[in-house]
């Protein structure tokens, strides 16, 4: 995982937690993203359209309101607080396939991801994604059917 190399000055926790949490959001967006697309590069040999499609499920705001569901009381205070502003923050857009809860749910699930990475908790994060490695290793089986 990129440990956030691009950084000239590293920002101190209370910094970050001041960040509006549709920026910490943005962030998590592409650390999940590029997470699950690493993951299935280095683990199936499928063709783009294929790693697309699979890809596609795991990051849709649907998919991610649900984790954050599943994760939320596993969550630090501190997690759940970053969590809490984002899904109460007034958003502009909603996703096409998802309710405005669902929306603000994944909102929050990016936002504690950006949080993370943010604050280099790289094992963390790691500690997430094992959560639902399981279910990404069974997309990958049933394409292959």
């Amino acid at each position: 995982m990129i440990e956030n190399i691009f950084f000239e000055k590293e920002k101190s926790k209370s910094e970050i937690l001041n960040f509006s949490p549709l920026s910490l959001a943005f962030l998590g967006d592409g650390v999940w993203t590029l997470l699950i697309r690493e993951y299935l590069c280095i683990h199936s040999t499928y063709k783009n359209t294929n790693l697309h499609r699979i890809t596609t499920k795991f990051v849709k705001a649907t998919y991610q309101a649900k984790l954050l569901d599943a994760l939320f009381d596993s969550l630090s205070e501190e997690e759940q607080d970053v969590a809490r502003r984002a899904r109460n923050t007034k958003v502009a857009t909603v996703a096409k396939n998802a309710s405005l809860a669902e929306y603000k749910k994944a909102t929050s699930f990016e936002a504690v991801l950006g949080y993370l990475y943010l604050t280099k908790r790289f094992s963390r994060i790691k500690e997430i994604f094992e959560k639902i490695k399981s279910e990404i290793e069974e997309s990958i089986k049933a394409g292959k059917k």
